[in-house]
Order: structure tokens, then C-alpha cells, then sequence
């Protein structure tokens, strides 16, 4: 087991091993935990349910953590930002009045296109030619 994940992510060439990397993906985790609870509290103050926004928010991070890990090679934890979802609940919802179902679908569209933006050469072509400097 211990040659397979050395393989795969190259541990030795990066200076790292088995149980480093098990430390650090302990540590991360016992850092992390919290947004499992504070996110679904904050959200079910603009009236979604609790339960169904912990579970996803579970399944939301260690996806992206997995996919990060596992298909990009990359050593880095995903979750949803503390921040961004008190701006949903207390800027977008309880301050604007906006139903919280109206909301998530802005969310999904804008979502929508930073994906699309992101996939078409469209960004590298804003990139080149509004901002020559980022790229320099």
C-alpha cells in the first residue's frame, strides 16, 4: 500500500512519505471540521433545512478534496467559504429579500458561466488582452 500511494503521488521526489502526508491530511481535516456545522447553521438562517445542507456540504468538500487529491495531484482541501454564505444568508436573502431558492439559482448561473468561461479560450483571451500584465 505504501509503494502504491508513493507512486502515485510522488512522495519521495517532493521531499515527503506516507505517514508526513497522513499527518497533514489529519491536520487539515481536524482544522477544517467546522465548516461542516458552521455552514448548514448559517444557511438555515435564510430557511434552508439544516440536515439536507450538512449532508451536502459533506459530499460537496470531499469531492472536491478527492478531486483535487486523486486527478490533479495536488495537495490542497476544498470547502464552501465562511464568508460567501454569510453573504448568501445575510447580504443576499435576509438584507435584499430574496428568497433563498431565488438566490441559489444565481448562484448556479454564475457558477454556470465561471465554468464556461473558464473551459473556452475566452478567459485566456481576456486574460492576453485586458490584463497583459497578469500574464507577463
Amino acid at each position: 500500500m505504501t509503494g502504491t500511494l508513493e507512486r502515485w503521488f510522488g512522495l519521495s521526489e517532493r521531499g515527503s512519505d506516507v505517514r508526513t502526508e497522513v499527518t497533514a491530511g489529519v491536520t487539515t481535516f481536524l482544522t477544517m471540521v467546522y465548516i461542516a456545522f458552521v455552514n448548514p447553521s448559517i444557511l438555515s438562517e435564510a430557511g434552508m433545512p439544516f440536515g439536507p445542507v450538512f449532508v451536502a456540504t459533506c459530499l460537496a468538500t470531499a469531492f472536491a478534496t478527492l478531486v483535487m487529491g486523486l486527478y490533479a495531484n495536488y495537495p490542497i482541501a476544498l470547502a464552501p467559504g465562511m464568508g460567501l454564505n454569510a453573504f448568501f444568508t445575510y447580504g443576499v436573502v435576509l438584507g435584499m429579500g430574496y428568497p433563498w431558492e431565488v438566490a441559489l439559482g444565481a448562484v448556479f448561473v454564475s457558477g454556470t458561466l465561471f465554468v464556461t468561461l473558464s473551459v473556452l479560450p475566452v478567459r485566456r483571451w481576456i486574460s492576453e488582452t485586458r490584463m497583459p500584465q497578469a500574464t507577463a
